[in-house]
């Protein structure tokens, strides 16, 4: 087992230890430092060894919409013999550097059978070849391409993606057919890196605080400034009010923990409706896990009820 601080034996199950110690065999150590291409290649075969396939009768097409001089891909999920009330936009995970429409393509498909309503997932263009606000207006994209359906949407991503999705929702509030609800799986939404989780949780299993700086330094190429630009990192915006229903899970064992509890904060302390849940014992990535942890497999149900609840205008907490 790769040699982790002390704590971690305690805070983390045996399920969940099998789980890191899986993935961690696809990767080398040096894995942030190999070339862009290579670290791409070995994350989606390592989603692929996780792929858990689709449940009955959820179907999936492939689509581009036009968005300035490039076209998006997007992919579309929908349950036969459905009737879906709200849309999906999903947001991949990755950290802004590697994954696409494989890398969550059976979570995508899941969120739409468990749910009932169709799913988009969108394919945003990745740093270093594309940087920030590439992935953002391609985001945008999306969720207008979507909103023009007529069903309520629900923006959902993990990780990188859960920045994308905050940042869409504040962009969009005053949208003719704004986000109905948010649900943000262990994001990283720009909180103080010297602080709280960042420090708690600097050698976590799965990201640590050194991958963390590596992917947001990738994304933006060192131009700090991009880090006051809500659009960007969502916690520096100075207005949090009229967002819409927020659910927040993070892992505990995480160094982007905090910002989920920072933005839940953020939100009701401007009025708005917004909870955090911070999952004991898991680690960033641990959807991946939901068929082989018990823990992640809680919180994956979790995430599931929030969808429906917001996808419906419901806040049942």
């Amino acid at each position: 087992m790769t040699h982790y601080p002390e704590k971690y034996q305690k805070l983390i199950d045996a399920q969940t230890w099998a789980f890191i110690e899986k993935t961690n065999s696809w990767y080398p150590d040096d894995a942030t430092k190999t070339t862009m291409d290579a670290q791409r290649a070995t994350y989606d075969r390592m989603c692929r060894a996780f792929f858990a396939g689709y449940p009955d009768g959820v179907s999936a097409s492939d689509h581009v919409i036009p968005n300035g001089d490039h076209d998006l891909p997007i992919r579309q999920y929908h349950k036969a013999r459905s009737d879906p009330q709200a849309h999906v936009v999903y947001y991949h995970g990755g950290g802004f550097v590697v994954g696409g429409l494989d890398s969550h393509d059976d979570i995508c498909a899941e969120i739409c059978d468990r749910t009932g309503f169709d799913v988009t997932s969108v394919d945003y263009r990745l740093a270093p070849e594309h940087r920030f606000p590439d992935d953002f207006h391609d985001a945008v994209c999306g969720f207008e391409h979507v909103s023009g359906t007529g069903l309520p949407v629900v923006l959902v991503g993990d990780s990188a993606g859960g920045n994308l999705a905050a940042a869409v929702s504040g962009h969009m509030r005053h949208h003719a057919r704004a986000p109905i609800g948010q649900v943000l799986i262990y994001p990283g939404l720009g909180s103080d890196f010297t602080k709280d989780s960042f420090v708690e949780h600097e050698h976590a299993p799965m990201l640590t605080l050194e991958e963390t700086k590596f992917y947001k330094t990738m994304r933006t190429g060192g131009d700090d400034t991009h880090f006051s630009d809500p659009r960007c990192m969502p916690l520096a915006d100075t207005d949090f009010s009229n967002l819409p229903l927020t659910v927040l899970v993070s892992a505990q064992c995480d160094p982007l923990s905090s910002d989920g509890a920072a933005y839940c904060n953020a939100i009701t302390d401007a009025g708005g409706r917004a909870i955090w849940f911070n999952e004991t014992g898991l680690v960033h990535g641990y959807l991946r896990a939901r068929h082989r942890a018990v823990r992640a497999r809680d919180s994956f149900t979790r995430i599931i009820t929030a969808i429906c609840a917001v996808g419906h205008g419901d806040w049942p907490y």
